[in-house]
């Protein structure tokens, strides 16, 4: 499925190479980039006019944002010149660093170049609405003088300059930061390494890992993303060891404990685990939202799909009052990701059990014109109309509702609705307080 294009032009002169860059920023502008990004559209694709029109002949330009899968901004060059793509390539290969996608090759009239850049996650949405007003706009889009560009360019370099010197200083005050927080991490790891030495001295290895952790830590202060990431590792593999050691201390082969001992380890171990569910759907929805989970398409067997999740969510629904029920696909077969499906049926069908008490829990699949529509229904307490979009607002839980197995991390259902969107579709709700809700999942048939 292809999408028409936004505009198109033509090189064939040097004076084409300001124009192209112009209006390449304004496509760029007008899709939703942030102006950085519109910088790096607009240089890319000067170099690369300059380099087509130092081959020869001329060369025609297209920009479109496909209609399915991740929203990006394509640019094509098109060159007449034949066997041309390896040199231009090879002069290019810096070029390719502005943009987040650059391929080269060979086409049936010439050579070939096409680049993209993937929208922001708060861009606005490119209704088909939206797509004519952006056409009828760019068709009134009048090229400046090779002067004006140059204006324009020194204006972004001083702004590019003035953003540089902030985020040195930012960065500084960042770094500043962070050693304090990583001496106050150091100090809480060797309290707790202490307390726990005291009960079990075979746990002395445990926190020389610990140790290391932290100064794998302490390097992370270089750049904000890297710490995070690091950040993310480090709460990992303490939590884990403290679950670890939580069953070894219960472990028949340990001294035996008293039954508070006992009790009190427990604790730890229930506290230690919802963490680590906590830190996992962090780290899920942070990638979600940094755009950095690419949809996989292939043909996904519903069939055997619904037989997995059947299977799998089964032992959650232990109570005899409510009926678990898994129909069979009405669609026999879907082209998405079967992998980022099948996380956001697995949330939806295990929020539904945990907030119903009574009653059913019904996931169905039928089409819906020319999408899919995937249904998932229970019988819970139900939603407030008010607050049926605030469900999906990261770590918000609908006020005065307990679940009834399980904790709530407030994550599942706003991951659910990034991975749909990564999809091509959208995740809605429809829910009346007291008789249930009802989970709706549409997605394209094709991508």
């Amino acid at each position: 499925m292809t999408s028409e294009p936004l505009m198109r032009m033509r090189l064939r002169v040097e004076q084409d190479i300001f124009v192209v860059r112009q209006l390449g920023r304004e496509v760029a502008r007008t899709v939703g980039l942030e102006s950085q990004d519109q910088t790096r559209v607009a240089t890319a694709l000067s170099e690369v006019a300059r380099v087509l029109l130092a081959v020869g002949l001329h060369a025609e330009v297209t920009f479109t944002v496909p209609a399915i899968g991740v929203p990006s901004l394509l640019v094509t060059m098109a060159h007449p010149g034949a066997g041309a793509a390896a040199r231009v390539a090879g002069q290019l290969q810096q070029v390719g660093r502005l943009v987040d996608t650059m391929e080269v090759d060979e086409g049936e009239s010439g050579t070939v170049v096409r680049m993209s850049r993937r929208l922001p996650p708060g861009a606005p949405l490119l209704t088909p609405e939206r797509m004519s007003e952006i056409r009828a706009g760019l068709s009134q889009h009048v090229p400046g003088t090779p002067l004006d560009e140059l204006a324009v360019q020194n204006q972004q370099l001083i702004a590019a300059l003035d953003e540089v010197r902030a985020q040195r200083d930012d960065l500084a005050r960042l770094n500043a930061e962070l050693e304090e927080t990583n001496r106050g991490v150091m100090a809480l790891y060797n309290q707790l390494s202490q307390e726990l030495e005291e009960t079990n001295r075979g746990v002395v290895a445990l926190y020389a890992e610990l140790d290391e952790k932290s100064a794998q830590l302490r390097a992370a202060s270089e750049a904000k993303s890297r710490f995070l990431a690091n950040v993310s590792h480090e709460l990992r593999a303490p939590v884990t060891a403290i679950i670890g050691l939580g069953r070894l201390l219960t472990d028949s082969g340990s001294d035996e404990l008293t039954g508070e001992q006992h009790r009190q380890v427990e604790l730890i171990r229930n506290s230690a685990s919802d963490l680590l569910t906590l830190v996992n759907d962090l780290l899920d929805l942070a990638k979600a939202e940094a755009g950095r989970i690419e949809p996989h398409w292939s043909e996904v067997d519903l069939k055997a799909m619904f037989g997995q999740l059947r299977g799998t969510l089964r032992p959650l629904a232990t109570r005899p009052e409510v009926d678990f029920v898994v129909e069979e696909p009405a669609v026999p077969a879907l082209r998405s990701d079967e992998v980022l499906l099948a996380q956001v049926l697995r949330n939806l069908l295990t929020n539904a059990l945990k907030f119903t008490e009574s009653g059913s829990v019904r996931l169905s699949v039928a089409p819906a014109g020319s999408d899919i529509e995937f249904v998932v229904a229970d019988t819970g307490t139900g939603i407030p109309p008010e607050l049926h979009e605030r469900i999906f607002e990261e770590f918000y839980q609908v006020p005065g509702s307990k679940p009834v197995s399980g904790k709530g991390t407030g994550l599942g259902l706003p991951y659910a609705r990034r991975l749909a969107s990564i999809l091509g579709g959208g995740l809605r709700v429809d829910s009346t307080p007291g008789t249930g809700s009802v989970f709706t999942l549409r997605l394209p048939t094709a991508s």
